[in-house]
């Protein structure tokens, strides 16, 4: 018995040692992480600033969650707000030269790549040069690489330049064919999200919507396009209606290309451009490089203009990944006591979600313009929920690309009861009140509980509007008219009256500046970015694990459909949500 009892014992210790030392390699890791992140690489002269395949551009430090033990990810997560800095910044930078675009599918939401295209072109003005090169080019990378001096491709290569579209799929068929019964509460004829439970081709007020928004969109990025590699716009009509971007003698013939070259050999031409010699080392210094040795230390402390973001769909609860209501009024509450904080900039790029949840962040909101100025600025979305938050803003600034508006409300409730019937089973409850099995997967929604959830968007709605009517200074009924849950691109929502203004992130702080009479101040960003100690915890979760399992399964896009469907942060509660998600592709 003793043996036994020495054995548990030593095998106790033993898992004690291996767990301390376990511990105490990952506490290294991690500060060998730190460390090196915080050390400041060395510039050398003559070199160029390459943006290549290994940035993605992201909006917001909760976008940046990459995994802990990602040892192999070659993709560096690059917030736009430090690349436009950059460039900026690598203008007057005597080591710098130029600026080589290399990336054939970049990763970046829209406004995302006309802050960046913005930027390269005041860049241009110094007299240094801009060259982009592409294999097999997506029409994200060459809307960007565009903007370039000069565009060289690869002979065996192609530019995926066909303008673009949107395909929505209607299920009201299948769900009845399969026994899904999905009964849908909405107001406003535009809000479609609920639209393909309702029908099988779309309404005549979507198609009208969706036209209006693409066409926006593409009319300034198509006429950028154009204006850049010096090609009429008929003619550049013609030349995406037609595909020749696919076919590289035809890009070269129809001035989408300046030159068809291997990419040896343009590595040689920019190192020609910089009078170096064949033998001679290329100096590329990355966007991730570059940005880690820019020196911020002349910039007083003490004056901040906080960029506070909201990326992503908006839920009640805590989390990291998106809004989420409860650590964003926190964030918000720190921002309003700071006396370091003299204004603030909140940064909006989501498309909606729970009504409740953004009802809550609002309220911070309006709070916290009590005390200082609060700048809207919105990113690739600003609608629904992503909106209604703006509406405690003193000004607001969209991009023109920006997804904007899409005031409607509305509640979707799926039930099985056919298909349940169909495959043997059956449900009965036992209530002690009219409703109190209100809402049952198999049998539905009671017919009280549909009159109340009508009342709730309807009252919903209302509230939306009113926040909207004071901040935008209209009647109720000049809001329901653009409203409706329709969306309109930032060029209409100003037009319109939805926003004050057209300008980028820094056009925002800028304006929070001069507001509180600031010329020298720190831009300090928030929420902070999950350190890796709180990734750690968070990815051994046992939810975490699991939607990361089927977020590879089934890929991220998917993932949002998927989540949307089970995920009890968006059942039984009206949503202020936009009903599609647009990518420039």
């Amino acid at each position: 018995m003793k043996s036994f009892f020495k054995n548990v014992l030593a095998n106790i210790v033993a898992i004690m040692i291996i767990g301390a030392v376990f511990l105490l390699f990952l506490v290294m890791v991690i500060a060998a992480s730190a460390f090196s992140s915080d050390s400041k690489p060395n510039i050398k002269k003559n070199s160029v600033l390459i943006l290549d395949f290994r940035t993605q551009i992201i909006d917001s430090p909760s976008e940046d969650n990459q995994q802990l033990f990602s040892l192999n990810e070659k993709q560096k997560n690059i917030m736009v707000f430090d690349i436009v800095k950059a460039i900026k910044n690598a203008k007057t930078d005597d080591k710098i030269k130029g600026i080589s675009i290399e990336t054939d599918g970049i990763k970046a939401g829209i406004t995302q790549l006309d802050d960046i295209r913005s930027s390269l072109e005041d860049f241009k003005k110094s007299g240094k040069f801009v060259y982009a090169y592409g294999n097999v080019v997506s029409q994200p990378a060459y809307y960007l690489g565009s903007v370039a001096d000069k565009y060289f491709l690869n002979p065996a290569g192609g530019i995926d330049l066909k303008g673009l579209t949107t395909e929505v799929l209607y299920m009201k068929s299948f769900a009845e064919k399969y026994g899904i019964g999905i009964q849908v509460i909405r107001h406003g004829k535009y809000k479609s999200a609920v639209e393909p439970f309702l029908r099988d081709d779309m309404s005549p007020e979507n198609r009208e919507q969706l036209s209006t928004l693409l066409n926006d969109i593409w009319s300034i990025n198509s006429a950028k396009m154009a204006n850049s590699r010096k090609i009429d716009t008929a003619q550049f009509k013609t030349v995406v209606d037609s595909l020749y971007g696919m076919i590289p003698d035809l890009s070269l013939k129809y001035k989408l290309a300046d030159q068809l070259i291997q990419k040896t050999e343009y590595d040689n031409l920019l190192k020609s451009k910089l009078n170096l010699k064949e033998k001679d080392k290329l100096n590329k210094i990355s966007f991730n490089t570059y940005i880690g040795n820019l020196d911020n230390d002349n910039v007083k402390k003490d004056n901040q203009i906080a960029v506070l973001y909201a990326s992503g769909a908006i839920y009640n609860g805590e989390g990291y990944d998106a809004v989420y209501a409860e650590n964003f009024v926190k964030e918000i509450k720190k921002l309003s006591d700071d006396d370091k904080v003299k204004a603030v900039v909140f940064r909006i790029n989501s498309p909606g979600g729970s009504a409740n949840a953004s009802d809550e962040i609002l309220f911070e909101l309006q709070q916290l313009k009590k005390k200082k100025p609060l700048i809207a600025s919105f990113g690739d979305y600003a609608a629904s929920g992503g909106y209604y938050i703006a509406m405690a803003a003193d000004k607001i600034y969209s991009e023109p690309n920006t997804l904007t508006g899409s005031i409607g409300v509305f509640g979707m409730i799926p039930y099985f009861k056919e298909l349940a019937n169909k495959n043997g089973l059956n449900s009965y409850a036992v209530n002690t009140n009219a409703n109190s099995n209100m809402y049952s997967p198999i049998n539905g929604i009671t017919p009280g509980g549909i009159s109340m959830m009508t009342k709730s968007v309807e009252q919903t709605y209302k509230r939306f509007v009113h926040f909207v009517t004071v901040n935008r200074k209209k009647s109720f009924d000049q809001i329901d008219e653009v409203g409706g849950g329709r969306v309109w691109s930032g060029t209409r929502a100003k037009e319109i009256g939805l926003v004050d203004d057209l300008g980028t992130l820094n056009d925002a702080i800028t304006f929070a500046a001069q507001k509180v009479k600031l010329k020298d101040y720190n831009v300090a960003t928030y929420p902070k970015k999950v350190s890796k100690f709180e990734q750690l915890f968070k990815d051994m979760s046992e939810d975490e694990i699991s939607a990361r399992v089927i977020k590879n399964k089934i890929g991220i896009d998917n993932y949002k459909v998927f989540e949307q469907i089970t995920s009890p942060k968006l059942q039984s509660s009206v949503m202020m949500e936009m009903p599609y998600h647009i990518k420039f592709d």
